[in-house]
């Protein structure tokens, strides 16, 4: 995941066909946010984040699911609740069919 920046005026990426395009005074127009001027920093983390959603694509499809699908699902809260992170500082170690502390 790289974003590179062409000529000080168009910023690509490998990952996405989505680009940036400078339109001076240190304004951005990312291809996905119409109408939006960003900063550098902005367009930056947008095509960071669709370099993300190309990720994203890639392990839905292993699943089966859309893009949107994975992300919608994976934004619910888990139906098993929090998983156990051992609280009080102490450790909880599974070995040998028993949970140790």
């Amino acid at each position: 995941m790289a974003v590179q920046v062409v000529g000080r005026s168009l910023m690509t990426s490998d990952l996405t066909p989505h680009q940036a395009k400078s339109v001076g005074i240190g304004g951005w127009v990312v291809s996905f946010l119409p109408g939006r001027t960003l900063t550098t920093e902005q367009a930056t983390a947008a095509l960071q984040a669709a370099e993300a959603v190309a990720a994203v694509n890639a392990l839905a499809c292993q699943v089966g699911l859309t893009v949107m699908e994975t992300v919608g699902l994976a934004t619910q809260e888990s139906p098993w609740g929090e998983p156990d992170r051992g609280g009080n500082g102490l450790r909880r170690i599974w070995r040998r069919g028993h949970l140790e502390r």
